[in-house]
């Protein structure tokens, strides 16, 4: 029988109402990516994560066992599941992550900081202090939760003194700039992309040669909702990369499937599918994504055939230093947060 979508929710739903995140997630692993980084603890700008790439992990546990149960008679017990997840963390149990994906989604928060760190850009962190940003119950039309929730964000971000954020993934970025001002009043914080950051930064150059064609993903997020569609190719570009546009691209780009990967497994790869096809017709041998559910949906769809990784990684091939941290370019660059 097909997944019993109101308890899936449900045990994503009480995991952000108990546990401020839709899966468990160690915060200890959560903030390893940044160590050695030397990153300060709060301050006027701090780099948010909103934890999805660290959830990323635990999602593609979650997506697994839920599609081994999907049209099963085991289905069922999906209902009994959150029951008990309501009283004890059953979730951490039935979704345990591999320990190589939180080493493969750690190195990409990693990249982004050392190439922030590389353009000269002042900013802290809030370490094991942060909290989810609560999309996916924004999506799911979760309007009590999902506010309570972006409240408990804001006093946090309150209690620091932060003023303006930057953001690593399209679906922070839209909570924290577009949608957390509709629903909290005097939530009035500076919000932009690490994207868009650095893309104005005209000191962020080359260290190391690249070259060859890159297909780009937009992130439907990005380019439907915040605009953020020609900085990624700007960066690109500025890289030594030659830019390729699969068939559907920018604000008619085709969704990689993965926001309802939870609750239908199945169709999600199907459309995952079709978006690796595309690909495969402008002979995209890499793809840039600039999403962690993109990145790993992607992934999996195209079954290793192509290299599909996150922007970021192909970044920091070009503007960093092989393995190092990130160096700001000069004293002045580096007295600004964005």
């Amino acid at each position: 029988m097909p997944l019993p979508t109101g308890p899936v929710i449900g045990i994503m739903l009480d995991n952000l109402r108990k546990r401020d995140s839709v899966f468990p997630i160690s915060r200890r692993k959560a903030v390893k990516w940044a160590k050695d980084l030397a990153i300060p603890v709060g301050g006027e700008t701090v780099l948010y994560t909103g934890s999805m790439y660290q959830l990323l992990p635990y999602m593609i546990a979650a997506v697994n066992r839920m599609g081994k149960l999907e049209n099963t008679f085991l289905a069922k017990m999906v209902g009994m599941g959150r029951f008990f997840n309501r009283m004890i963390n059953v979730s951490n149990i039935m979704f345990r992550p591999r320990g190589s994906d939180h080493k493969r989604f750690g190195s990409i928060i990693r990249d982004i900081a050392r190439l922030l760190q590389q353009a000269g850009v002042k900013f802290g962190y809030l370490y094991k202090e942060e909290l989810y940003a609560g999309a996916l119950a924004y999506d799911l039309g979760a309007d009590d939760t999902f506010i309570a929730h972006a409240r408990r964000v804001h006093s946090l971000l309150k209690k620091h003194g932060v003023r303006s954020l930057i953001t690593i993934d399209p679906h922070t970025t839209n909570m924290l700039r577009s949608v957390y001002p509709t629903v909290l009043p005097d939530f009035d914080l500076e919000v932009k992309s690490y994207i868009e950051v650095l893309a104005a930064r005209e000191n962020l150059r080359p260290r190391n040669k690249v070259e060859g064609p890159i297909v780009i993903h937009d992130s439907c997020v990005y380019a439907r909702y915040e605009e953020v569609i020609e900085e990624p190719r700007r960066l690109l570009e500025r890289a030594g990369y030659t830019v390729v546009e699969p068939r559907d691209n920018r604000k008619l780009t085709h969704c990689c499937g993965g926001p309802i990967e939870s609750l239908f497994p199945s169709m999600a790869h199907q459309i995952g599918v079709k978006r690796v096809e595309q690909f495969k017709k402008v002979n995209g041998n890499r793809v840039a994504t600039m999403c962690p559910i993109c990145m790993a949906t992607l992934q999996q769809a195209t079954g290793g055939a192509l290299e599909i990784n996150d922007i970021s990684s192909y970044l920091a091939r070009a503007f960093c230093e092989p393995g190092g941290n990130g160096k700001p370019a000069s004293a002045k660059d580096n007295r600004s947060g964005l």
